[in-house]
């Protein structure tokens, strides 16, 4: 039998510590008391309708639904070392909201949140707003979708991350990752892609000074850029751009492909550099 908890207040230290089984609706997690820990190392709850004011409320939960629930900035560090959950049409406004954490889902949700999704494995975030610095680092198989994202240095040493139907407005992003693909997305930022291994754009407009640099195994699908200066030097790289390209320095190796190139620079590279850089149409330009 489910344990149900209905239209209360709590603000004591660790109020529904070890709740098993318990379904937890339009409930207040504020007070005088500012307690911490509300909902630690529960199992099985589900919290709907609720409004959360005090810091580390699901830490160490597994299995959990946190449904039309809003945690506001004083709600810190909300979500760390929980599993097998979902998140759906909520207000994530705290700063680390989520860390350590595995098997998640999250959809519907606007979230503010620094340091989001460290260290984490197995979240997808569909259908949201995010802005955050350090988005995902150091984070294991993630999965956005139709997500508007905003902040700076994001994805940085992930493994494992598939974008789709997205906008992304950042810097520094996907610094040493591994194994990301992204599609049908805008990527807006300085120095996209630095150091990274397996990085694949389809369909994607790119946008930002000295993208793409210093990459192993990076691919580009039929991608349009803008503004886009000093690209791919010291990278591996097969790209077929469409539309032009400002500028292209030192490729360590591969073909990119073009309609325009507004310039070649091959000047005093550091290491052999073989790359090739075509104009559509056959015209060989470099």
């Amino acid at each position: 039998m489910r344990t149900k908890i209905i239209n209360r207040q709590f603000d004591e230290e660790r109020a529904l510590y070890n709740s098993r089984s318990a379904d937890i609706t339009d409930c207040i997690f504020a007070g005088p008391a500012d307690g911490e820990s509300v909902l630690k190392e529960s199992r099985d709850i589900n919290v709907t309708g609720c409004r959360f004011s005090l810091r580390y409320p699901l830490w160490h939960v597994d299995g959990f639904k946190l449904e039309r629930s809003e945690m506001d900035e004083l709600t810190r560090a909300a979500i760390w070392y929980s599993r097998g959950g979902s998140i759906t049409d909520c207000v994530l406004h705290g700063i680390k909201a989520v860390r350590e954490c595995a098997d998640i889902s999250i959809s519907g949700s606007d979230i503010v949140s620094e340091e989001f999704g460290w260290k984490s494995s197995g979240i997808t975030l569909a259908d949201s707003t995010i802005k955050s610095e350090y988005l995902f680092f150091d984070s294991r198989s993630i999965r956005l979708k139709n997500v508007r994202m905003s902040g700076k240095y994001s994805f940085q040493y992930i493994d494992g991350l598939e974008i789709d139907d997205s906008v992304l407005d950042t810097k520094d992003a996907f610094w040493h990752s591994k194994n990301v693909t992204v599609r049908n997305s805008t990527v807006k930022g300085e120095y996209l892609g630095w150091f990274s291994d397996g990085l694949t754009l389809i369909n994607c407009k790119i946008s930002g000074t000295q993208p793409l640099c210093y990459c192993k195994n990076l691919r580009l699908i039929n991608c349009e850029t803008e503004g886009c200066d000093l690209s791919f030097e010291y990278s591996d790289v097969q790209a077929d751009i469409c539309g032009g390209i400002v500028s292209v320095k030192n490729p360590r190796s591969g073909v990119i492909t073009a309609d325009s190139v507004g310039e070649i620079i091959t000047e005093a590279p550091v290491m052999e550099c073989s790359g090739e850089v075509i104009i559509r149409k056959g015209r060989d330009i470099a």
